[in-house]
């Protein structure tokens, strides 16, 4: 086991069911402390939950009491694109907003990170992009300061400084990030979870069992991340279905938003795998497809692939054992784990076919999925032809 790692992360983290009441102590801290200034975007996405529920009314009744001046953007959606990013970024300009309010789900997380930067920078947001055609220039001007309060479990994303941006343009999918851009504060109500409709609950928590799981096999594993990734695995595991069958289960919503948020820390201790690459692929072309989705379509066959090489088979046995066999002895059990986990959600039956996907598009995808976050493929546990990638996808195809 490696004892060496580094792990760094100055965001205020504020866990536990009905913490969204706090943010306004939490701001008027953050600004005496001048850490925060006094307007803020506050960025939601294009669909109506936060309206719905109440959420967005109560956040704006803390930033009105806290004598924060707000202006609400209100244009990020599923996948979220660079045209969507560099609307919000103009937007506050235009509004001199000096720090953000990121309020959703992965989405508005995500781009909340770029938004920041492109507010105060020049040029277009693939100008500091690494991979694919990003130009990979540093950042000009620091970004703004964010504030994360999550309203659904999936990405991680409210406590490190990654969000993941499509271009539609050029059929690319493409995390960006800077370690300046990590929020100074972030809640996770579970409460606020309640409301998100089993499917995609479902999707989300996948994704975020995956990011711990691919941190599990991935090269740069330490002895830190291996025992927040199990807890987090273990987590999710024994309660998604729970949360699936019934989404008011605030307990299991609970164990499911701490596995969530566990990922965005194990995240920043170990790299992700070319899972997510190969998702990001998919959904580069495949727009209308939910991220945990896609991921849940090409996990068997992403994780038989390392299991018939012998990669890291202790691994997946430790894995296996925290996700309901605890006498597993060999890699195979933890895709026995994994079918059941996706039978218990219901999430089983997901197509490629469904989406638009198309048999030949496998090489198609794997090359994306190389040229845009190649990175990820170097966390492999073992190497990975484009060949090898393009049969999982022939494999994931029905």
């Amino acid at each position: 086991m490696n004892m060496n790692f580094h792990f760094y992360n100055p965001t205020n983290l504020i866990f536990g069911s009905g913490k969204l009441e706090e943010l306004g102590s939490h701001i008027c801290e953050m600004r005496d402390g001048g850490r925060l200034g006094s307007k803020a975007l506050l960025l939601i996405s294009n669909g109506n939950s936060v309206k719905k529920y109440g959420t967005l009314e109560l956040v704006e009744k803390q930033l009105r009491e806290t004598r924060t001046e707000y202006a609400v953007c209100a244009n990020i959606h599923e996948n979220p694109s660079k045209d969507a990013v560099m609307e919000a970024a103009a937007f506050a300009k235009e509004n001199g907003c000096d720090f953000i309010v990121a309020l959703g789900g992965g989405a508005v997380l995500d781009a909340a990170v770029a938004v920041a930067a492109m507010a105060t920078n020049p040029g277009d947001l693939w100008d500091y992009v690494s991979g694919g055609t990003g130009k990979a220039q540093p950042l000009v001007n620091p970004a703004l300061p964010i504030v994360t309060i999550a309203t659904s479990s999936g990405t991680g994303s409210e406590i490190n400084c990654w969000g993941v941006i499509s271009n539609y343009q050029t059929n690319e999918k493409i995390g960006f990030g800077n370690p300046s851009i990590v929020p100074v504060l972030a809640i996770v109500d579970p409460k606020l979870m309640k409301t998100v409709p089993a499917r995609y609950t479902a999707y989300q928590g996948f994704d975020a069992l995956f990011h711990n799981t691919e941190v599990m096999i991935s090269k740069g594993i330490n002895i830190l991340s291996e025992t927040m990734a199990l807890s987090a695995i273990e987590s999710i595991a024994k309660y998604l279905p729970r949360v699936v069958k019934d989404g008011n289960d605030l307990e299991a919503r609970e164990y499911v938003a701490y596995g969530s948020t566990i990922a965005g820390m194990t995240m920043q201790l170990s790299n992700t795998t070319a899972q997510h690459s190969m998702e990001h692929a998919m959904s580069a072309y495949h727009h209308n497809l939910p991220h945990g989705a896609g991921l849940i379509m090409i996990s068997k066959a992403f994780a038989e692939f390392f299991i018939e090489k012998h990669a890291c088979d202790g691994q997946f046995i430790k894995m296996a054992r925290v996700m309901g066999i605890p006498d597993a002895d060999k890699p195979e059990d933890f895709v026995t784990a994994l079918v059941k986990l996706q039978k218990d959600c219901g999430v089983d039956d997901l197509k490629m076919s469904d989406y638009g996907f198309t048999p030949d598009e496998s090489m198609t995808l794997a090359v994306n999925a190389r040229e845009t976050m190649g990175g990820l493929f170097l966390s492999n546990p073992c190497d990975m032809s484009d060949e090898e990638c393009a049969g999982i996808f022939d494999k994931s195809f029905r």
